[in-house]
């Protein structure tokens, strides 16, 4: 059985380096709240692969997290009502929610190292 592979192109999005103060806290905090893939590199390195295998990334000490709102990252999730119960429950913030008049739920998060996140649901059909 082979695993799948991200897709591939030019000016996609495939990489994030994520502030953390503790790279264990925030790997566990992302495993548990979006079942991101955590994995250790042949050096030592713990790095992500996202909830479909698309973006991958790892964690950065000895950089500020990105408190202040400027280019937010939002995760796309299948229940916003169950995610934030996750991101809650393992360490996370929830800073706000807007539910929009098209159906889409938008919420902004801190993750345990402070980073300002934001979850991303479609309208439901």
């Amino acid at each position: 059985m082979s695993e799948k592979q991200p897709t591939r192109g030019n000016g996609k999005i495939c990489y994030l380096e994520i502030p953390a103060l503790d790279i264990e806290t925030s790997a566990a905090f992302y495993g548990s709240a979006f079942g991101w893939k955590i994995r250790k590199r042949d050096d030592g390195t713990v790095s992500f692969d996202d909830g479909v295998g698309e973006v991958s990334g790892s964690w950065a000490l000895g950089r500020k997290p990105m408190t202040e709102p400027g280019i937010v990252v939002s995760i796309m999730v299948d229940n916003a009502d169950v995610t934030t119960k996750l991101i809650a429950g393992h360490g996370g913030k929830i800073v706000e929610t807007l539910k929009l008049d098209s159906g889409e739920i938008v919420v902004s998060f801190t993750d345990p190292a402070g980073n300002l996140m934001g979850i991303y649901q479609e309208r439901r059909r």
